[in-house]
């Protein structure tokens, strides 16, 4: 797995900036780099302007302050990276971006922001686990 490509989905949540801690610690040990990962709700389709520009730069302006504290924990660490803010369920988001940019691994945590938080696992987290393309390392 020399030079691996690592897939970090991310949401601000406690469970998250421990999976960034680990996918930091194995991109440096394998030499590899780190897609961060940060998926947002679909726009809505019903809203007209001005409201609907409004909430793309809100959302967008969300997106960027919760990666924030991720992007600066991997260029202190000097570990490689780049970031995505996607739209779209988060669990089908983060499938279709391993398979598409061939991630060797999924580093993610075992429960996020959801509305589902009280599940045992954490739905997102599930459905990836059972549809990856790629091993997946769940952190909690």
């Amino acid at each position: 797995m020399h030079g691996s490509h690592i897939l970090l989905p991310v949401d601000g949540s406690d469970h998250a900036h421990r999976a960034t801690q680990y996918a930091g610690e194995l991109a440096h040990l394998l030499s590899g780099r780190i897609l961060l990962l940060f998926c947002h709700r679909p726009f809505p389709k019903v809203i007209g302007e001005p409201y609907l520009q409004s909430i793309i730069t809100r959302t967008l302006e969300d997106a960027q302050e919760t990666l924030s504290p991720y992007r600066d924990a991997l260029s202190q660490a000097d570990i490689p990276f780049e970031d995505r803010i996607m739209e779209g369920p988060a669990a089908d988001t983060i499938v279709k971006v391993a398979t598409i940019d061939r991630c060797d691994l999924i580093i993610m945590g075992t429960r996020g922001r959801t509305n589902l938080q009280g599940l045992l696992l954490g739905s997102v987290t599930h459905r990836v686990l059972q549809t990856a393309p790629c091993p997946v390392l769940v952190i909690r």
